[in-house]
């Protein structure tokens, strides 16, 4: 009797299983089809969006692999907003509700946050909720300069976008309004409709096929299962307070930043005390946003194999003092705080280099250097009027990740935002700009055993050679990646102009008719002493033009013959010599 319990509970949790993997195929499902009927690029080619499907009571039970840490974690936060505001008892198929709060979602008004409640024989069962960035939401635009939220955009609390099928035509004629592009954010925000309605479809298609377990259960053993292999992760770490603290540049002056990580039995606390007060620029956090890439790093360092969910999510706190840079309360600013809230992973990962027995990474550039631009005729402090039609366009450029205790960086990557870089074509297709160039930037990653990735130069205009706007959003332009185990720092970020104008590097700026924007984005740390790095790695570094010469020898202590290959009698010699100059 015992036995046949025994088998049919493991048939039961082998089921379980199966359908666990199936319900990341109907999330991923949810996303492709948010990149296929989105308008704006930084959706549809870039990624910049989240999509998750979530129990009655708000709980995140699977997100799909396509989206953003920023706003994934933020919108594990966000639903449990909506089903306090909406009880679920008043909810009706093809209802959609819908907000930019940014304290309620995911930190500015730029991302638009869905939910959609999903019915199956009449009952609710769950909810689907989409959460992408708007570059159009009207205001001063994207950017850190507006004093507060009310400059930055059109606020939407929220609210029924749909009843029962029918459309709320009043707040799309509101939000159409409100924008420069109009035709484009409502063909996003239909987008987001057609998302969770697919992942509605997806999920009834797949409890179709597992009659006999509810979503009720398949939930309820997800998030205990993902809890206790949280739990188990951190029962393993040496119990202690680990410490790290990071300066980086900040609007009007540097932002500290200080992290107070506590390893307990079977759980972690990060406290932000210390840190920065509010600034009164746009670069201050929500408690959402610093609460959702805090808990990305430590996740990235200790169970990434761990489906992200509400489950392990929740042995990780994240306490931040009200008024601070990284938790501010309405209407402080907070349009631009992906400049600081990028770099709390790297910040979470320095304290955790002490407990994680392979090693951290080095810090890399972290924050993504978008370019967000806009030309034409509304631009009215321009020297040179323009016959094209108002335009804002975002795109993204990553610089280089930190070196790992076992490999180089990555070059032009992502790191932690995970959006992915604009195809050069997609760009000039979705705006009249042009990207002259976009390269590596050679030198920017800094040296060691293992070399620091590489950030990248981009130039851009517009089509007609017209003045255009920039609302420039760049940080690592004075304090640069710092390096690991004797790895050097990455090379700080640079923002001017082809003519050899220097730009400042937050703030909306013009750049006026025949000149261009120039950004060079900052490289990763090295990880380790350059003297120890592979001789043939470094020749491979210097043939790729990734790095000189000079930099072979003076910093690596490596020589080449007049063949190009290694000449190892002198690169053992400059080594010995380099290794007796760092003693002294």
């Amino acid at each position: 009797m015992n036995k046949k319990k025994k088998i049919r509970g493991g048939l039961s949790n082998m089921m379980l299983q199966v359908m666990w993997t199936r319900l990341i195929a109907v999330v991923e499902g949810q996303a492709k089809s948010l990149v296929r009927t989105a308008f704006s690029a930084t959706v549809s080619e870039a990624g910049d969006l989240s999509a998750a499907v979530f129990d009655t009571e708000g709980r995140m039970i699977a997100q799909a692999v396509t989206g953003t840490p920023g706003h994934v974690n933020s919108l594990a936060e966000a639903v449990k907003n909506f089903v306090l505001e909406v009880a679920p008892s008043r909810l009706r198929d093809g209802d959609h509700l819908l907000t930019n709060d940014p304290w309620l979602s995911s930190g500015h008004l730029h991302d638009i946050t869905v939910v959609t409640p999903t019915f199956r024989d009449g009952s609710l069962v769950g909810f689907f909720a989409c959460c992408c960035h708007q570059v159009d939401i009207g205001g001063l635009g994207q950017g850190p300069d507006a004093k507060s939220v009310f400059e930055e955009g059109l606020y939407i609390p929220i609210m029924y976008l749909a009843k029962a099928g029918e459309l709320n035509d009043d707040l799309i004629k509101i939000i159409k309004a409100n924008v420069r592009q109009p035709y484009e954010v409502e063909g996003d925000i239909l987008s987001y409709i057609t998302s969770n309605e697919t992942g509605g479809r997806l999920l009834n298609q797949m409890l179709d096929e597992f009659p006999n377990i509810s979503f009720k259960k398949l939930a309820d053993y997800i998030i205990d299962f993902s809890q206790k292999s949280m739990e188990e992760k951190i029962k393993h770490l040496p119990i202690g307070i680990y410490r790290n603290s990071m300066k980086v540049d900040g609007y009007d002056k540097e932002v500290v930043l200080k992290a107070r990580l506590e390893v307990k039995q079977k759980k972690i606390t990060i406290n932000f005390e210390g840190s920065s007060e509010a600034s009164k620029f746009g670069i201050n956090l929500v408690y959402n946003y610093t609460l959702a890439y805090s808990a990305y790093g430590v996740r990235a360092a200790l169970a990434p194999e761990i489906p992200n969910n509400t489950g392990s999510l929740a042995p990780i706190e994240v306490l931040a003092p009200e008024d601070s840079i990284l938790n501010v309360r309405k209407p402080a600013p907070v349009c631009a705080r992906h400049i600081i809230g990028q770099f709390l992973p790297d910040l979470v990962l320095g304290c955790l280099q002490r407990v994680v027995p392979e090693g951290i990474q080095a810090e890399g550039s972290a924050g993504i250097w978008g370019i967000q631009a806009r030309g034409g005729s509304e631009l009215s402090d321009t020297k040179v009027s323009s016959a094209l039609p108002t335009f804002d366009l975002l795109f993204f450029n990553s610089g280089g990740t930190g070196a790992r205790p076992t490999s180089d960086g990555l070059s032009a990557t992502g790191f932690p935002s995970g959006v992915q870089a604009l195809p050069t074509e997609a760009v000039e297709n979705f705006a009249p700009v042009v990207i002259w160039r976009k390269e590596f930037r050679p030198g920017s990653g800094g040296a060691g055993k293992w070399r620091g990735g590489l950030g990248q130069s981009v130039e851009f205009s517009v089509v007609d050679d017209s003045s255009f706007a920039v609302f420039a959003m760049f940080d690592r332009v004075d304090n640069p990646a710092r390096g690991r185990k004797g790895g050097f720092d990455g090379i700080c970020g640079r923002v001017v102009t082809s003519n050899g104008k220097k730009l400042k590097a937050k703030g909306k700026q013009v750049v006026q008719s025949g000149d261009r924007l120039v950004i060079d984005v900052p490289g990763g740390a090295g990880y380790g002493k350059p003297i120890h790095r592979n001789p043939i790695y470094v020749l491979e570094d210097f043939k790729l033009g990734l790095i000189d010469a000079k930099t072979a020898k003076l910093v690596y202590g490596v020589a080449f013959t007049s063949g190009g290959a290694i000449d190892y009698e002198r690169t053992k010699l400059l080594r010995k010599k380099l290794k007796i100059s760092k003693a002294k």
